[in-house]
């Protein structure tokens, strides 16, 4: 990853204009898209917030200057012809002027653990022998929640030291055996996720 301070986009291509994908940091999820003039990017880099060029109004905005909910900029990459940026950011609020927390509707941000959802679905649907997740699954309901209780216990007592690698590791695999009781519950991370935004309400 090049360093912020050594990105400069091609803004000659497109009549001083880049598009810019924001993308939240931590999700991974695709927020919305705007386009930066050379003033817009200049002010992105110096505030740490995002700024866009508006098209219909001809001038400057920060995303934020009215609602408070910013963009505060924690990576910014181009593409590869140098004309296009990505830039990953921590937002403050709902990004979209609806209210909601993108522009393109999808309230649900997909990253691995979604994946290694279905991973561990298929490798029970295969009813491989072979397979750490098959034979724990086959083991029953007891052996799961045992093992969630079981690595659970290991989390807390690597909580109260300070081995960063074995706190992330005992956590991994605590988050493992969940997604395997969660499958075998026929309970998805989906359904987890809702409630905790029920919550949040």
């Amino acid at each position: 990853m090049k360093p912020i301070s050594t990105i400069k986009p091609d803004f000659g291509k497109s009549n001083g204009l880049v598009p810019a994908v924001i993308q939240h940091y931590l999700t991974g999820q695709v927020l919305m898209l705007g386009y930066m003039n050379a003033q817009a990017f200049e002010k992105t880099m110096n505030e740490k917030r995002v700024t866009f060029f508006s098209r219909s109004r001809q001038c400057l905005w920060t995303k934020g200057e009215t609602s408070g909910n910013y963009l505060f900029v924690k990576e910014i990459f181009t593409d590869c012809d140098n004309d296009t940026l990505l830039i990953k950011v921590l937002p403050a609020g709902p990004v979209c002027h609806t209210g909601s927390t993108n522009c393109f509707g999808e309230e649900t941000p997909r990253g691995f653990l979604y994946t290694l959802e279905d991973v561990i679905s298929q490798r029970i649907a295969d009813n491989n022998p072979q397979s750490y997740t098959n034979r724990i699954y086959r083991q029953g309901i007891n052996r799961m929640a045992q093992k969630v209780g079981e690595e659970a216990v290991e989390v807390v007592i690597e909580a109260k030291d300070n081995n960063r690698d074995l706190f992330c590791n005992e956590a991994a695999d605590l988050l493992y055996h969940l997604l395997v009781l969660l499958h075998a519950k026929e309970v998805s991370l989906t359904d987890i996720e809702q409630v905790l935004k029920e919550r949040h309400k």
